[in-house]
């Protein structure tokens, strides 16, 4: 086996015979699509030619199987690549010899596109790839198109041909900028037909296309191709200095881990209110050494600058980051948010007149004018997306830009893909077509949700309903364990999205679950800035935490146990608001706090004073904040009647202690789940509607209390009690 230092050879003989034709391409691509130094997510994509029996005539035919529009090569499967007559592909080229205007710049491209399904091979519904033409018409059986930092620091260098010669001889052509597409792939078809003794193509300012016909000797060509580039980037930049010369040298120090957090957990609420003008996004930190060696450098502001070459990259991370240049040594956090401040203003300027110097008659309206990636030195990287996912894919493509200008630095000088070809990219119509047809967004989405009390019961509940409508959610309680399970009930459902792995992002997807004492002003604080280094902010907070101490056989209650119950439930709520709401207004945008109350808030009983008038008190703590904190936030209350079903405060001691209490039947060795339905049942035949009150019905008045159904409702307390009249106003 041939050894590589700078890829992962993972392909396994035994694992590749057991698989027929078309999954030995989905092998190939998921062991490729694995390694990020071979290319990044989203990016790349795979072929084979094989033979197929023709559905309609029974005659064996020659079928593309190409990775189709969309996906990703690491998780691919075989339903996400197209299948298309290899003969009818190549048919196409006289129609678009004979389109008007034909080349690269027109119409005629995107024309082309929509031939694409009439070559379709048995009704196969996956979309092709504007990329198709490439494999097609490269002629042989076996095609890897990928995108690895190294090829693509090649690619991006001024001399980048003279070095393709030098490193590569005659097994690689260097073929100049073009779009992919129809024209590129024809470039590609008479490089073939020219240098038959060729095995591979840099594409300026994009990556690699290399070609066998054997799928295992393809795949080891690609790494050798990636490796022998990568091998002689290492050589040029260790002669240079290595990481002590990098990018010009350290121009400044960085903050401590520490330190770094604290700057982060200030700024980044700001930050997202005034990225979140248009929309609201996510955010993603990094600062590992990686990225603070490029945001700390001499260099980074002209690098930066320049923007990205490859054009995976840039539809990430826009034609240019921001880049701050605060001195980390002041330690200010108030002038790195007026550096910010001036900085945005500036970007939305820049991308205003690039937009408008760069526009077609046709072109799609401007999008979002805010940066997605922000460079602070002393710091590192923020990048923003629509999810938790999309951020941390941003911040993906941005590292593969940084490594790129690494490369491109120490074999020679960077240089970025034109704006004008740019742009051409980042509106091409395909791709707006292609924004188009996506679903509309859920309601909650790019919104983030703290649901303290999630480790059981309502909360737990609640985190899953929101979840559901494409929330991100902060699961907490007082148990962290208890947080953290519910966290993964999330994302082993959800998923915790793409763009982690060997990257050093951080890796939370779309929950996380965190401790937090709503006792106590500094762990609520200290909860609020990790959720600020998670997602960059937060949107609503729903306090589902709770206590109920019965009164004892005399009717009393301790003092310290009196005064427990009103910390958390009454105490407790308002600390997490009042804390909060600093952030809130740091932030800039609405958001939405719901408490938990309790129809026992109006309704007297006995044993339970302490609880009562514990949720009476709540009651009215909803109407005082929500004058307090208007019109920023909306407060509202959800009143629950006993919820047994799920509930922490209903363990099964508590359980047997009610049924006793009200004369139900039970025996001792009766099984908890009985013992409740019993119970729930009790409470339920006292109420108008006779059925048991469960977490999934509050968890319906959380979702619309935060949701915009509601969105002019504030200072009110809905009731979840199944009709309990004794509750009604009076």
């Amino acid at each position: 086996m041939p050894s590589f230092r700078y890829v992962n050879h993972s392909w396994d003989d035994a694992k590749a015979a057991s698989l027929d034709p078309v999954a030995r391409l989905v092998y190939r691509s998921n062991i490729l699509g694995a390694d990020q130094r071979i290319t990044n997510t989203g990016g790349g994509n795979t072929s084979s030619k094989i033979s197929e029996k023709d559905p309609l005539t029974g005659e064996p035919t020659e079928v593309l199987w190409v990775k189709g529009s969309g996906g990703d090569l690491r998780t691919s499967l075989r339903e996400n690549f197209s299948s298309l007559y290899q003969s009818k592909l190549l048919a196409l080229q006289p129609l678009y010899a004979g389109l008007p205007n034909n080349g690269p710049k027109t119409d005629a491209e995107d024309r082309m596109v929509g031939m694409y399904t009439h070559t379709t091979f048995n009704l196969n519904p996956r979309a092709s790839s504007i990329d198709t033409p490439l494999h097609s018409f490269i002629p042989f059986k076996h095609v890897d198109h990928m995108h690895p930092n190294a090829a693509i620091s090649v690619a991006a260098s001024r001399n980048s041909v003279k070095l393709t010669q030098e490193i590569y001889g005659d097994d690689v052509i260097h073929t100049p900028w073009l779009r992919p597409g129809f024209e590129l792939g024809l470039e590609m078809q008479k490089i073939c037909r020219e240098n038959p003794k060729a095995k591979g193509i840099i594409m300026g300012q994009h990556g690699l296309i290399n070609w066998a016909n054997d799928d295992k000797e393809c795949y080891e060509l690609t790494l050798s191709l990636i490796e022998k580039a990568a091998a002689y980037i290492e050589a040029k930049y260790e002669a240079k200095g290595g990481h002590a010369k990098a990018f010009g040298g350290q121009k400044y120090v960085s903050l401590d881990q520490a330190q770094r957090n604290a700057v982060f957990a200030k700024v980044l609420p700001w930050l997202r209110g005034q990225v979140s003008q248009k929309a609201r996004f996510i955010g993603t930190v990094q600062d590992d050494d990686t990225i603070r060696r490029f945001v700390n450098s001499h260099d980074a502001p002209r690098l930066a600058e320049l923007g990205t070459s490859c054009p995976d990259h840039f539809l990430r991370t826009k034609i240019k980051p921001l880049y701050v240049a605060w001195d980390p040594a002041s330690g200010d956090v108030d002038a790195l948010k007026g550096l910010l401040k001036d900085g945005l203003a500036k970007y939305r300027e820049d991308y205003a007149a690039y937009y408008n110097a760069c526009k077609h008659p046709n072109s799609p309206k401007m999008r979002d004018p805010n940066p997605t990636v922000i460079l602070i030195p002393g710091l590192g990287m923020v990048a923003w997306g629509k999810d938790k996912s999309e951020s941390r894919v941003t911040a993906e493509f941005y590292n593969c830009a940084v490594e790129v200008m690494r490369g491109a630095e120490a074999i020679d000088e960077y240089i970025a893909l034109p704006q004008q070809e740019a742009f051409d990219i980042e509106y091409w119509l395909l791709e707006e077509a292609k924004l188009q047809r996506m679903p509309a967004e859920k309601e909650l989405a790019r919104q983030i949700h703290i649901v303290i009390g999630a480790g059981s019961g309502i909360g737990k509940e609640t985190a899953h309903r929101l979840v559901k409508e494409g929330a991100h959610i902060v699961a907490v309680d007082l148990n962290q364990a208890a947080a953290e399970a519910t966290a993964k009930e999330i994302t082993d459902k959800y998923g915790l999205g793409i763009g982690v792995a060997g990257t050093g992002i951080s890796g939370c997807g779309p929950a996380i679950g965190l401790a937090a004492d709503i006792t106590k002003r500094d762990s609520i604080r200290a909860m609020l800035d990790q959720v600020a280094l998670a997602y960059g902010g937060f949107d609503s907070i729903e306090i589902t935490a709770g206590i109920f101490v019965p009164s004892d056989t005399t009717g009393h209650i301790p003092d310290d146990k009196w005064a427990l119950t009103f910390n958390i439930n009454v105490t407790g709520s308002y600390l997490v608001a009042d804390e909060a709401f600093k952030t809130w207004k740091e932030q800039g945008l609405r958001g939405s706090l719901v408490l938990t109350t309790s129809a026992n808030a109006a309704v007297a009983k006995k044993g339970s004073v302490a609880y009562d008038t514990s949720k009476a008190a709540a009651n009215h703590l909803v109407r005082e904040l929500a004058m307090e904190l208007a019109p920023l936030v909306r407060v509202n209350g959800v009143a629950p009647a006993t919820v047994v079903q799920g509930s922490a405060m209903f363990p099964r001691d508590r359980v047997i202690g009610s049924l006793a209490k009200y004369n139900i039947a039970y025996t001792d060795d009766e099984a908890t789940d009985s013992l409740v339905s019993k119970l729930a049942q009790f409470y339920a035949d006292r109420t108008l509607t006779k059925s048991p009150i469960t977490p999934a019905d509050q968890a319906e008045a959380y979702f619309l209390l935060v949701s915009q159904r509601l969105s002019k409702t504030t200072g009110q307390v809905i009731t979840v009690d199944g009709g309990l009249h004794e509750a009604f106003l009076r």
